[in-house]
């Protein structure tokens, strides 16, 4: 582990409170449920506990790699010689001021919606059933049914690479489809600020649940995935490409196109990330011979 030891032990002995894991399997802590091990895990509980973490891996010359709900995430089979720094769901809690929402970075999403409609706030219906952390969702500028991060982002507090925190506005953060200022691992967000509207209560509760009630219909939400496999094509739609190609239900291994929604790539059972990584492969060569639109994927392949 070379200086993966080392900071384990720094860590051992200098924030003492924050666990620590060793060859911690990454398949308990992704939503498609594959990944081998992580040399080294680090499950802070709050925003100090991940900067001293953070700092003393710095310190030891190895960048840490932040992860949330795992939500977006695609590990490799044979796991990461890293140290892996897991916001979600310790690190999490949100504070409501007014029209305003403030809340760590691994605040699970459906709880800072559901926050905003206890306190009659409307502009995060459209999060409430995404399945990641307020910093992915930041990070990767998750959207759905019309709505996006992007539309209720006031600012972030973000680690930059340096080990130093930086206030960053909205149009700081380059948020665009799919992306941000994040998404490239040179930031973490460590808290964030959301802007919202006053609304009523009742509107807002019925609203969450005719969206959850669209994602059970319409979604395979009984396996474990990553959401939508890949980015909408400009113009288009994968998951309309990929149902006219007629893969739905194609296979490989454990890894199988939904049958339900053709978006996604679902673990039927056993699958590996090989599986999983040969499955996306033969769906983009399918879509792309068939159709000439490439896909590019939207989950994130970590290896």
């Amino acid at each position: 582990m070379g200086n993966l030891s080392k900071i384990y032990d720094r860590i051992s002995r200098e924030v003492p409170d924050l666990e620590l894991r060793r060859n911690e399997p990454m398949s308990r802590h992704t939503t498609f449920r594959v990944g081998g091990p992580a040399a080294l895990m680090a499950l802070p509980a709050d925003a100090q506990q991940l900067l001293a973490a953070a700092n003393i891996a710095r310190e030891e010359g190895v960048t840490p790699l932040f992860v949330g709900m795992g939500s977006n995430l695609l590990v490799a089979d044979e796991g990461l010689n890293a140290f892996v720094i897991k916001t979600a769901p310790r690190m999490s809690g949100c504070r409501v001021e007014g029209s305003s929402i403030t809340a760590l970075a691994g605040t699970p999403l459906f709880q800072i919606a559901n926050a905003a409609a206890d306190h009659g706030l409307t502009g995060l219906e459209f999060a409430h059933g995404i399945p990641g952390s307020l910093g992915g969702a930041i990070t990767m500028n998750a959207g759905a049914y019309g709505g996006e991060m992007k539309q209720v982002v006031r600012s972030v507090r973000a680690l930059n690479e340096r080990g130093g925190m930086e206030e960053l506005s909205a149009q700081d953060c380059d948020f665009s489809y799919r992306h941000s200022l994040f998404s490239d691992g040179r930031r973490t967000v460590i808290v964030a600020t959301m802007e919202l509207q006053s609304g009523d209560e009742g509107q807002i509760r019925a609203t969450m649940a005719e969206l959850m009630a669209k994602r059970r219909e319409k979604q395979p939400l009984e396996w474990p995935s990553a959401g939508s496999t890949f980015k909408r094509p400009e113009g288009n739609f994968a998951a309309a490409l990929i149902d006219q190609c007629g893969l739905k239900g194609l296979r490989c291994g454990g890894a199988q196109v939904s049958e339900k929604h053709a978006g996604f790539v679902i673990n039927a059972g056993g699958a590996t990330c090989a599986d999983i990584l040969a499955l996306m492969e033969e769906v983009r060569q399918r879509v792309l011979h068939e159709t000439g639109v490439e896909l590019e994927a939207e989950v994130k392949y970590l290896r």
